[in-house]
């Protein structure tokens, strides 16, 4: 008995190493990223980000694929849709809410976050939802030439708003200036330099790996609470992608502190578009190559989230600014898809 509780306990310590180390992994990503971001730049900063964990994450998933182990065509499925949630409601949800309490009222481009959504919509829909009513296959899954154009198509779209984003209309993602950006002693800091800027790309490189390595290694503490608790397996995938998030929605919530919304939904939005537009291809090209089971389509309840989230974010960045109140109403949808995950 006492063998027991000493194990217990040490592994528990271990565990609480790992979320401490993870924690700082997160913060130095962050940092990282941010040093980037002034020496290139917006759009390109957040750009950055987003890109470097969705693919570190897209490899996450495909290991676990290749792994082979019970439930792993559903990982790519859970992953993308969690993390398009996560992104549409949880990180701009907590962003303008708490940017609300401290500014009241924030301003951002809409032309900008307008195309990024309309994206987005096209991404999700392709992906997530035309597995659930294609005929040609039983069940929510694609044929091999169905899942070979959603990767095509997916790609094609992430292509394009890229180029979109950083040629021919980088204004639009750029923020509007106010007393407050302007006063930003940020703004006017001297940029850093060429070996500064290349060591801050390796090291943010090495933080994102060890964010996706230790997500990975906290994931069977989580499985087995999740075994423990009776839960739903679809919490297994939330939980890994909040994890993997963390240092984009750390980033985002501390830039709408300090009222630069546009910077937060860059990040967040861009977050989204490059979970479908790269994971999918990538995930797709090694599902029809090596014959590996994949299902993406999502339930019924799931779609009707996913659009009342697209629709209410739709309002959300249509006029350019925001209040406390539409950011209530999209962690409010957040946790009630958090709620209905458990209680499905």
């Amino acid at each position: 008995m006492i063998e027991f509780f000493t194990l217990h306990a040490n592994e528990n310590w271990f565990i609480s190493i790992l979320a401490i180390a993870l924690i700082g992994a997160v913060l130095a990503a962050v940092h990282y990223a941010e040093l980037i971001a002034h020496k290139t730049g917006e759009p390109y900063g957040t750009l950055v980000l987003a890109v470097s964990v969705t693919v570190i994450e897209t490899s996450l998933i495909i290991s676990m694929m290749l792994a082979g182990n019970a439930g792993a065509e559903f990982i790519a499925r859970d992953a993308v849709f969690a993390t398009v949630m996560i992104v549409l409601n949880g990180i701009i949800g907590l962003c303008i809410f708490v940017g609300g309490l401290k500014h009241h009222e924030m301003i951002f481009r809409n032309e900008g976050t307008n195309s990024a959504l309309a994206v987005l919509a096209a991404l999700a829909t392709f992906t997530l939802v035309m597995p659930i009513v294609t005929v040609s296959t039983a069940g929510p899954n694609f044929t091999q030439g169905q899942l070979a154009f959603a990767g095509i198509a997916s790609l094609a779209l992430y292509i394009a708003f890229v180029f979109f984003q950083t040629v021919t209309h980088r204004d639009y993602f750029l923020p509007k200036l106010t007393d407050q950006t302007m006063s930003d002693d940020s703004i006017h800091a001297e940029k850093p330099s060429n070996l500064k800027t290349l060591l801050s790309c390796v090291l943010l490189l090495v933080c994102l790996v060890l964010v996706v390595t230790l997500a990975k290694a906290l994931s069977p503490a989580i499985e087995a609470g999740v075994r423990a608790a009776d839960a739903p397996k679809t919490i297994v995938g939330i939980a890994i992608a909040l994890l993997v998030l963390l240092p984009e929605g750390y980033a985002a919530v501390r830039a709408a502190t300090v009222n630069r919304l546009q910077n937060s939904l860059n990040l967040a939005l861009g977050s989204g578009l490059a979970s479908i537009g790269l994971t999918i291809p990538a995930v797709a090209g090694i599902a029809i190559l090596l014959d590996l089971p994949l299902s993406l389509g999502i339930s019924n309840l799931n779609i009707v989230l996913l659009y009342l989230s697209l629709f209410i974010g739709a309002l959300t960045l249509a006029i350019g600014r925001t209040t406390l109140l539409q950011g209530v109403v999209h962690i409010i949808i957040f946790i009630g898809y958090l709620f209905l995950s458990l209680v499905p």
